[in-house]
């Protein structure tokens, strides 16, 4: 059994442009094309696709996801590793689900919180592969090393330092604060200052982060939950920053 390229995209919740990218890429060849130079896909196929969508949902990059694919020949295996990753990736969401309960249950009857309560499911190594595929191996060593030399509070006050610039951010555009203005510079500057803790910003660095607070939705979600199109600004203002401040 085949299915056409728009029968795929519309059950698997994509686009056609996209199945056509994978297969430029490589990643994802039709079956076969027809005589109308429609694609078709097959039940192997759609498998692959599958495997796909997963690694994306893990949040890996294109080329990683090929190479895994590549490396994984038996796709019963694949699948059961697919399925244990998302399983302990449910199990991991059910543990922030539960500490969020218990900080808001405590925070709202004045009872005092433990640092694992408060972190409990939140693992900074999970993003390592991603790190390590942006700006290499080095970076994400640094960045663990001294992660793991922080105590509880020292980590609770560097996670703290990064709720407070987002809001700071969200503040400056609500009341319609430019990017290059004074206020905002001083927030970036605020910023900048955080992200040196674990690398020495330099200006491609700076303007790529900015970059990716708004291809992410990830990270746009941290920053224009203090009003939308607050990552824009953020965007805006790490890029002038960098431009008036450092150099590569």
């Amino acid at each position: 059994m085949e299915w056409s390229i728009n029968d795929i995209a519309r059950t698997a919740g994509t686009t056609s442009r996209t199945l056509r990218h994978y297969h430029t890429l490589g990643l994802l060849t039709p079956s076969r094309t027809g005589a109308n130079g429609y694609r078709y896909y097959d039940q192997d196929r759609l498998i692959r696709l599958q495997r796909i969508l997963l690694l994306r949902e893990l949040g890996l990059g294109l080329p990683a996801i090929a190479k895994i694919l590549n490396g994984q020949q038996d796709t019963t295996a694949a699948l059961r590793t697919h399925l244990e990753l998302l399983q302990n990736e449910r199990q991991r969401i059910e543990r922030q689900i539960r500490s969020v309960h218990t900080t808001l249950r405590k925070t709202e009857k004045g009872e005092p919180l433990m640092a694992t309560e408060i972190f409990d499911g939140f693992d900074h190594t999970q993003y390592e592969q991603e790190v390590t595929q942006r700006w290499g191996q080095d970076a994400y060593a640094k960045g663990d090393r001294w992660w793991r030399s922080l105590s509880d509070t020292e980590k609770r006050a560097f996670q703290q330092e990064q709720l407070d610039i987002a809001h700071a951010y969200g503040t400056a555009h609500a009341t319609g604060k430019t990017a290059d203005s004074d206020d905002v510079q001083a927030i970036t500057r605020r910023h900048v200052n955080w992200l040196s803790h674990t690398a020495a910003p330099t200006k491609g660095y700076l303007i790529g982060l900015g970059e990716m607070y708004v291809a992410d939705p990830r990270f746009t979600a941290n920053y224009d939950q203090h009003g939308q199109g607050t990552s824009l600004l953020v965007r805006d203002a790490m890029k002038i920053y960098a431009e008036r401040h450092l150099t590569d």
